[in-house]
């Protein structure tokens, strides 16, 4: 393993001066769960010479709610610290589904939802869910401050469209509707390998037992995370059924491009959209329906 330097701002700008440095290759820290793995077994994508701790800058450590503009989590907030926040578990419960799923309970000790993203695995299983949550995400970099939904995030596996003296600052989730719900599964084959064969993040939002909007996300079933747009505008202005639920799934089950890997068949997997988008289009119902 080469020698890395290691850096430790407490600003946004001196994080982006250090990330835009024409001199080095620097890549952001914040749990380091990915990254310190991918630095120590030489992962080519992860060619960095200088890694730039942003634990210390407070905006990135923001977990806030206002009732007007919604959450805001920051990159580096641990994952532990979401699940366990009251705001969340009041008005976001499906984020919960995806915070607690991230590792083990050490990993969730410095993991968090901005590395996952960040980290753009087609697995990720923050990812689904976040797009489901019509989250946006908050990045900084030399030229100024701009704005992308999640699902325009990543680009390829483990790439994305994140400038490499760009900073993920924040991600953005907004208010929830009257008669929103959300929820996130996934399959894994066994405990001991955590990775899911397939996911599915879905939102609802119901008023008079009909559908009002709808959005279906997939994990691990092609190269980056898969926003079905398809799949939720199929339930829009529908009453609430199992019929219409099918369709949705259908939908994202053709939607789907997966391989086949030592986890599971594309067959499998293509299976495993239909089964996990209709449980999940129907966890989320419930949750609209305060059930």
């Amino acid at each position: 393993m080469k020698w890395i330097e290691y850096e430790n701002p407490n600003t946004i700008d001196a994080a982006v001066a250090l990330l835009s440095d024409p001199e080095t290759n620097a890549r952001p820290l914040a749990g380091g769960t990915d990254l310190i793995v991918q630095l120590r077994v030489g992962d080519p994508r992860v060619n960095a010479d200088v890694v730039v701790n942003v634990k210390n800058i407070p905006e990135l450590n923001e977990l806030s709610y206002d009732p007007a503009g919604g959450l805001t989590i920051g990159a580096a907030v641990e994952c532990y610290k979401i699940y366990n926040d009251e705001n969340v578990k009041t008005h976001y419960p499906g984020i919960i589904d995806s915070a607690s799923l991230i590792g083990g309970t050490q990993i969730q000790g410095r993991a968090s939802l901005g590395g996952n993203l960040c980290n753009a695995a087609p697995s990720g299983d923050s990812i689904p869910n976040l797009v489901a949550h019509n989250a946006v995400a908050n990045l900084v970099g030399p030229s100024g401050t701009r704005q992308v939904p999640v699902e325009n995030i990543c680009t390829g596996p483990r790439q994305t469209c994140i400038g490499e003296d760009e900073l993920l600052v924040s991600i953005q989730l907004p208010k929830p509707e009257n008669g929103f719900g959300a929820n996130y599964l996934r399959f894994i084959p066994r405990n001991e390998m955590d990775i899911a064969v397939a996911g599915v993040g879905a939102s609802v939002v119901i008023s008079d037992n009909k559908f009002k909007a709808a959005r279906v996300c997939l994990a691990s079933v092609a190269p980056t995370p898969l926003y079905v747009e398809e799949s939720g505008t199929s339930l829009v202005g529908k009453s609430v059924s199992e019929e219409a639920v099918q369709e949705a799934a259908n939908l994202a089950k053709d939607a789907a491009k997966p391989i086949s890997d030592m986890r599971g068949t594309a067959e499998y997997r293509k299976h495993l959209c239909d089964v996990l988008t209709r449980r999940a289009l129907n966890k989320a119902i419930e949750r609209a329906q305060g059930s």
